[in-house]
C-alpha cells in the first residue's frame, strides 16, 4: 500500500494530459460517484488497482505490460489525490481449470490425469517444494514482479478469496439474480450454447477417487437454488463430456454447497465477481477482451454494483504487422527484449501510445533504449508540467536514481563494438575510460549494463548483418581527406577535442570532396557502410570521441586498404 506525497502541485498535476493521468482521472471520478461528489477514501481503506494473471502458463511481455502500465496510473492517481492510501493486487486467478497440457514441462502422463481440476489442485510437475503447478507458476510471477521492483500485494483466487469465503456474498449475490446474470451473456452465445450457459460451476470429488480429486464440472447448470444463505444449489449434469473425468453421466442430479470454494464462476462472470468483491477501482484491458470487459461491467452493475475505470490497450504487431502469436512464434518474447536491453526500456516502449498497436521486433530495441535515455537525461531539468509529459516520471515515480547514468548512448555502444571486432566488455570499458575518465562499472552500473546488451545485440543481430562495400571514387577521396583531418588534429594529452569539433571535420571532408549539402546523408551512409558495415548508425563526430581520432582514422586507413570488405568476402 502507498500513500505518497504530492511531489507535483496539484494544479499541474490536474491539467495533465499525460494518459495515466486521463486514467487516474477517471479513477477520480469512479470514487466522486460512489461518494455523492465528495473524494474521500473508499471504505476498504485504499483505491484498489488491479492487474489479472493466468498461471496456466509464465508470465510474458502482456504481464509486464499490464503491470508497469497499471503502475503508471497508480503513480499519477498518488499525485491527484495524495492523501487517499493506494493499493496494486497481482490477481492470480489460479482456480481456473486446467484444459491442456503444456508440451514444455516435465511428467507429462501425471499432468494428463489432471485435467479438469482447479490449477491450484493440479500437481506440481516441477521439482521445487511447491504444492501445486499452480504454486510453482504463481512464484515465478512473484519473483518476476519483485525482479523488476513493482509494488504490489499478490492475490491467490482459490485461497485469498474463493477457499476464504471472500467471495461468498457476491457468489449469493449471483444466486439471487442467477437469470439477470445469465442474461448479461447470452446476447454474445449461439442458441444451443445459451440453452446450456451456466455462469457458476460446481467444484466435486471425482466419484471412486480416494485422493482428493477436486473437477471442475463444466457440463453441470443450476436447476434450482435450494437454500441461498447456505449456497445450496441442485445441479443437473447435461451430458456426458466429463464423464471420464468425474464420474458424473448425464441426467444426475445432485445438491451442492457453492460457497468456501464449492464452485467456479465462468470466466465472464468470474472477471466481474472479483470486481465486485474486492470492489476494484480500477483494472485495464486488451483490445480482445472488450467485449467480456463490458459484459462483466454488466454483471456488476446487475448486482448493484459499480464497474472498475480502465481502458483498452491495443495488442502488438510482428515486424510485417501481424498479430503477435505464442502458437506462431512470431514478434518478440519478453525474455528476448531483457536479453538485449534493461527493463526500463521495456517499460518506456510500454507507456507510448497503449491505445494504438506498435510494433514489436528486434530492430526497435536499440532506439527504445537510447530514446528512454534520452528522457531520463532531460527530466532533472524540466518543469513541473514538462516532466508529466515525460514517460521516465513514470517509469520511476518521479526521481531518476542516481545509478541511472550513462555518458554514452546505446547505439554508440553498439558502433564501439562493432569498430573493435570485440564481444569483451573490458575491452570496451577501455575505450569508455578514455572517453568518461572517471566512469567505472562500479559507479555507472547502468552503464556498465548497457555494455553487457550491446556485446549479445551486437553479437547476435549486428555482426551476422554485416555488409561491407568497396568506395567509389568520389568516397575514397573524401574518406582519406577525413582520415588526413584527424590525423592531423592536435591530440596532445591536456587536449580535449568535442564531438562537434570531430563532427566540424567530418563535415568539411565531405563538402570538399563533392557532397553538396543535400547529399550529406549519402556521405554519412557511406562512412557507416565501409567502414562499419552497416547502413546507419549515431553521429559520426561522438563515435570518433569515442572510439578514438587515431583509432578511427587507422579504421578509415584499413576500410580504404579493402581489408574489410575482403574479409566480408
Amino acid at each position: 500500500m502507498s500513500d505518497t506525497s504530492a511531489d507535483i502541485p496539484q494544479e499541474i498535476a490536474q491539467k495533465s494530459k499525460a494518459w495515466p493521468f486521463e486514467e487516474a482521472k477517471k479513477v477520480i471520478g469512479r470514487l466522486r460517484a460512489l461518494n455523492k461528489g465528495q473524494l474521500v477514501t473508499p471504505d476498504k481503506g485504499h483505491v484498489l488497482f488491479e492487474t489479472g494473471y493466468g498461471p496456466s502458463g509464465l508470465p510474458h511481455i502482456g504481464t509486464f505490460g499490464e503491470v508497469a502500465r497499471t503502475t503508471m496510473v497508480m503513480r499519477a492517481f498518488q499525485r491527484l489525490a495524495p492523501g487517499i492510501p493506494t493499493k496494486l493486487i497481482a490477481f492470480s486467478d489460479d482456480m481456473d481449470g486446467f484444459r491442456k497440457v503444456p508440451g514444455n514441462v516435465p511428467n507429462q502422463e501425471m499432468l494428463a490425469g489432471a485435467l479438469g481440476m482447479p490449477l491450484s489442485a493440479v500437481p506440481n510437475p516441477f521439482e521445487t517444494e511447491h504444492e501445486s503447478f499452480a504454486a510453482h507458476n504463481n512464484a515465478i510471477l512473484r519473483a518476476f514482479l519483485d525482479d523488476f521492483g513493482f509494488e504490489y500485494e499478490f492475490l491467490s483466487s482459490t485461497n485469498d478469496c474463493y477457499k476464504s469465503g471472500r467471495f461468498d456474498d457476491t457468489l449469493r449475490a449471483m444466486l439471487g439474480q442467477y437469470e439477470a446474470v445469465r442474461n448479461c451473456v447470452l446476447p454474445i452465445l449461439g442458441k444451443d450454447r445459451a440453452a446450456t450457459y451456466s455462469p457458476l460451476f460446481p467444484i466435486v470429488q471425482k466419484k471412486d477417487s480416494d485422493a482428493s480429486h477436486p473437477i471442475i464440472l463444466h457440463n453441470a447448470i443450476v436447476k434450482e437454488v435450494v437454500d441461498l444463505a447456505q449456497g445450496i444449489v441442485r445441479f443437473e449434469v447435461l451430458d456426458d463430456s466429463e464423464q471420464e473425468r468425474s464420474g458424473y453421466s448425464a441426467g444426475e442430479t445432485f445438491e451442492h454447497c457453492i460457497l468456501g470454494g464449492g464452485c467456479k464462476a465462468q470466466w465472464r462472470a468470474d472477471w466481474a465477481l472479483r470486481w465486485h468483491a474486492l470492489d476494484v477501482d480500477y483494472e485495464m484491458a486488451g483490445k480482445d477482451l472488450v467485449t467480456a470487459a463490458d459484459i462483466a461491467a454488466d454483471i456488476v452493475k446487475t448486482l448493484g454494483g459499480r464497474p472498475p475505470a480502465g481502458f483498452r490497450y491495443e495488442m502488438f504487431l510482428d515486424e510485417k504487422g501481424e498479430k503477435i502469436s505464442k502458437s506462431k512464434g512470431n514478434g518478440l518474447t519478453m525474455e528476448e527484449w531483457l536479453e538485449y536491453a534493461p527493463h526500463e526500456s521495456l517499460a518506456y516502449y510500454m507507456y507510448q501510445r497503449p491505445t494504438s498497436a506498435k510494433k514489436l521486433y528486434f530492430d526497435i530495441i536499440p532506439k527504445a533504449v537510447d530514446e528512454y535515455i534520452q528522457f531520463t537525461q532531460k527530466l532533472p531539468e524540466q518543469d513541473d508540467a514538462k516532466k508529466l509529459e515525460n514517460p521516465a516520471w513514470y517509469i520511476h515515480d518521479g526521481s531518476i536514481p542516481s545509478s541511472q547514468h550513462t555518458p554514452i548512448s546505446f547505439a554508440l555502444l553498439l558502433n564501439l563494438t562493432a569498430a573493435a571486432n570485440t564481444d569483451d566488455p573490458d575491452v570496451l570499458w577501455n575505450f569508455i575510460k578514455a572517453h568518461s575518465p572517471d566512469a567505472t562499472p562500479d559507479n555507472a552500473p547502468f552503464l556498465d549494463r548497457l555494455v553487457s546488451y550491446a556485446v549479445r545485440y551486437y553479437r547476435d543481430f549486428i555482426l551476422p548483418a554485416k555488409q561491407y562495400r568497396a568506395p567509389d571514387e568520389r568516397e575514397s577521396a573524401a574518406l582519406a581527406d577525413l582520415a588526413e583531418r584527424l590525423e592531423g588534429m592536435d591530440n596532445g594529452p591536456e587536449i580535449k577535442h568535442s564531438a562537434e569539433d570531430y563532427m566540424t571535420e567530418v563535415f568539411s571532408a565531405g563538402k570538399e570532396n563533392g557532397y553538396d549539402k543535400d547529399e550529406l546523408r549519402a556521405w554519412f551512409q557511406a562512412i557507416y557502410e565501409i567502414c562499419l558495415g552497416q547502413s546507419q548508425g549515431p553521429r559520426f563526430g561522438s563515435f570518433i570521441q569515442l572510439y578514438g581520432v587515431n583509432e578511427t582514422a587507422a579504421l578509415i586507413r584499413d576500410a580504404l586498404d579493402g581489408k574489410f570488405a575482403k574479409e566480408a568476402a
